[in-house]
């Protein structure tokens, strides 16, 4: 990943952004608020109609801000028209001239900003090769793949050297090979620009493939920003921990004396707890490859939250089994586990369940976002 440069007076800010659109009982952008380093990879992460297409559209200025600000290197332009933000957007519909070849295709930008011919031709072969399509410049559009496709708008849209460049879900449209691929070349022309890319996507893969940080939006709300491992180690809300990757779920109330969450007459133990928590609802969130499973109980080291459960269901992913799990109270879980290693226990069969304290979240509900019920009886000892 490319470092973020620190200088305030470069990069963008948004500042308590919300729009509403008529008729329409909520904002669809609400009171948001980010700033966004030059230089770094920031990705808009969260499901259809959370508001992340929204923001970014009024960042590109095709939407209208209803409230709040927009700085671009200083500069507040919230109210300037699109071509005057000096912004290059990418979009999931590449919107290729049919009847132009890739070059001129790419050059079309630098002709609106009437460049000289001699330069738009070196800038154009310059880009083309970034993007590795120098031998089909003299090509139309309908003569290439949808990734070659892909490729020409994004030289489109970076040829002009712009302040930043916005993409919406720029690989939804192709197939999982092709988007792998073209993820390793976002990642490549981010690194060898040095531009601030914001990238919009409901896929949490790409999203912790390419970025340096991610905003998850929610109902029109950033739920939480930060580094990839960071929002999918420690989550701070439900929602964030069930929509950036799977997740178990353990209900219970927060006891910060104590350290642990209480669940009923049953506990699980909490480090690093919230004070802002204490007394209230709260769920320990451990991810599936953080839990380990037992044949025998007293194979369980110390220190450990542990539970039973049922083996629902063993499934070969390749590199490893995904374990379907129920535990005491109905509620179902998951855990993974290496293949080459001897799975303690079949389906039908009982296991013991146990994880590192360490390796949990507890977090709130958050907006939206179903709070799962105790997963098991948990010995007030444990």
């Amino acid at each position: 990943m490319n470092p973020t440069v620190n200088d305030s007076s470069r990069g963008i800010r948004i500042k308590g952004v919300s729009k509403v659109y008529s008729g329409t009982a909520r904002p669809a952008v609400d009171a948001v608020s980010l700033d966004i380093a030059h230089g770094e990879f920031m990705t808009f992460l969260g499901p259809s109609g959370s508001g992340k297409t929204t923001m970014l559209s009024m960042l590109a200025g095709f939407v209208s801000v209803s409230a709040g600000s927009i700085e671009i290197d200083g500069r507040d332009v919230s109210r300037l028209k699109p071509h005057k933000r000096d912004l290059g957007v990418v979009f999931q519909q590449y919107a290729l001239f049919p009847h132009l070849s890739v070059a001129r295709n790419v050059a079309f930008p630098l002709q609106q900003r009437r460049m000289r011919k001699a330069d738009i031709a070196a800038k154009v072969a310059e880009t083309l090769e970034l993007v590795h399509l120098g031998p089909y410049a003299d090509r139309l559009p309908g003569h290439l793949s949808g990734g070659q496709q892909q490729r020409v708008a994004l030289a489109r849209a970076v040829v002009y050297q712009p302040r930043a460049l916005l993409m919406d879900e720029p690989l939804g449209a192709l197939d999982k090979r092709l988007r792998d691929r073209l993820q390793r070349e976002i990642a490549r022309m981010h690194r060898e620009l040095g531009m601030t890319f914001i990238f919009v996507t409901h896929d949490q893969h790409e999203a912790l493939t390419l970025s340096d940080r991610i905003a998850v939006f929610n109902e029109g709300r950033i739920e939480q920003v930060g580094a990839p491992a960071e929002l999918y180690e420690r989550p701070e809300t439900l929602f964030v921990a069930q929509f950036l990757g799977e997740s178990n779920g353990f209900r219970g109330t927060v006891d910060k004396a104590a350290g642990v969450l209480r669940c009923g007459a049953h506990a699980l133990r909490a480090p690093r707890l919230d004070p802002r928590l204490d007394r209230a609802e709260g769920v320990a969130v451990v991810r599936p490859e953080r839990l380990s499973l037992h044949g025998d109980a007293a194979d369980v080291a110390s220190g450990r939250n542990r539970l039973g459960a049922t083996v629902t269901e063993v499934v070969y992913v390749g590199d490893r089994h995904q374990v379907g799990l129920r535990f005491a109270d109905g509620t179902t879980g998951t855990a993974t586990h290496p293949v080459g290693s001897p799975l303690p226990a079949m389906p039908g069969e009982c296991v013991t369940v146990s994880w590192d304290p360490e390796h949990q979240s507890i977090v709130t509900g958050g907006a939206g976002a179903p709070v799962p019920p105790v997963a098991a009886e948990i010995p007030a000892d444990a």
